[in-house]
């Protein structure tokens, strides 16, 4: 089966593009990306837009093109893709998730804000670009704003863990700390294998000072998610203010293992320093 399907990738992508109409081209493209050959995909698919270069349908071409630049690495061109496809369809909520989704990545925050209210504008009850504008608000320190985007979501979906634990971390950065406790404690019983809640009552109760709970939070978390680069970054965190260096020495160290950011890793190597 597999000979077969590799086959059917060379027979398509071994016909010539200037043969081909604008469907056949769009078609052959969707094909290359069904066989992973991202590339020719592409080039199948700036084939269909040299053909019929005024059509709107292009803007779901240009989406497609942003998302195999994506995975290819290119993110200015995958930008420049999406823009492409936004001006020629700024409704299309397809192409303004992905762009809020590279601004997200590539720590564009602002930018992913306006591109998520443009969902909600089209949308008030889409529950991912709720779920991110509320993450967003939160980080900005806009509370009223993101306690407003996750009740909505929560009265469209009541059993939303993720957006409870976006609860969490508002009320705790908003100065509800009993609050913010008591949901994290109802969450971890009512889901006690999910890592992150684990982490999350950990960073809270070291900001509490409650040292030895927090330790055994850090713990359970690696042990529940022992590949997470994260974790380990944390919890060496935790040792450095600790003052437990050789512990924060040997969670770096295995945090450098997992593939950690080398800039962090040499933050965290200078806090280490430094107390």
């Amino acid at each position: 089966m597999k000979r077969i399907l590799l086959a059917f990738c060379f027979f398509t992508g071994a016909l010539s593009l200037s043969a081909q109409s604008y469907q056949e081209l769009v078609k052959q493209g969707l094909d290359a990306i069904s066989c992973d050959s991202l590339l020719q995909a592409e080039e199948y698919f700036r084939a269909a837009l040299k053909k019929e270069p005024a059509i709107k349908s292009n803007a779901l071409l240009f989406n497609y093109i942003g998302q195999i630049q994506e995975k290819t690495g290119r993110d200015a061109e995958a930008l420049e893709s999406y823009n492409l496809g936004i001006n020629l369809s700024p409704h299309t909520m397809g192409i303004l998730l992905n762009r809020a989704a590279l601004y997200m990545r590539t720590h564009r925050m602002e930018k992913a804000l306006t591109d998520y209210s443009d969902v909600l504008d089209l949308n008030p009850n889409h529950r991912h670009a709720l779920m991110m504008r509320a993450y967003i608000y939160t980080s900005q320190n806009l509370f009223r704003k993101a306690r407003l985007d996750y009740e909505h979501l929560l009265r469209l979906d009541p059993n939303n863990e993720d957006a409870v634990l976006g609860l969490v971390l508002l009320n705790d950065k908003d100065n509800r700390p009993k609050e913010a406790m008591d949901q994290i404690n109802q969450l971890i019983q009512k889901d006690p294998t999910r890592a992150d809640y684990y982490m999350v009552r950990a960073e809270m109760e070291m900001n509490r000072k409650a040292y030895e709970s927090a330790e055994l939070d850090y713990q359970k978390a690696i042990e529940l998610d022992p590949k997470n680069v994260v974790y380990y970054m944390n919890r060496a965190l935790f040792y450095i203010k600790t003052g437990e260096k050789n512990r924060a020495r040997l969670d770096l160290k295995e945090a450098r293992t997992l593939g950690a950011d080398p800039g962090e890793l040499a933050d965290l190597y200078q806090q280490l320093e430094e107390y």
